[in-house]
């Protein structure tokens, strides 16, 4: 058994997650995103699946990157900016 790194719980089913040459310990999907999930830098959600990219500033979606000052990204083709 191995402890969460974030919430501390001794959990058989631990996992461990490889990245960046670290290696980081946790209970549930849940802890991991909360460690190493990117924050949207528009909205502070947790970016959990594909971000978007604005001249090196994460955001989770297209109105979060317009905010920004991104000018051509949307969330869908063909949907007006």
């Amino acid at each position: 058994m191995a402890a969460c790194e974030v919430c501390g719980n001794d959990y058989d089913l631990s996992f461990e997650v490889h990245a960046q040459g670290a290696v980081h310990t946790f209970d549930s999907f849940e802890c991991a995103i909360t460690r190493m999930a990117p924050v949207c830098e528009h909205c502070g959600c947790r970016v959990v699946g594909h971000g978007v990219d604005v001249n090196g500033r994460i955001c989770c979606c297209a109105h979060c990157a317009r905010e920004l000052g991104a000018t051509q990204i949307v969330d869908k083709v063909g949907a007006a900016i």
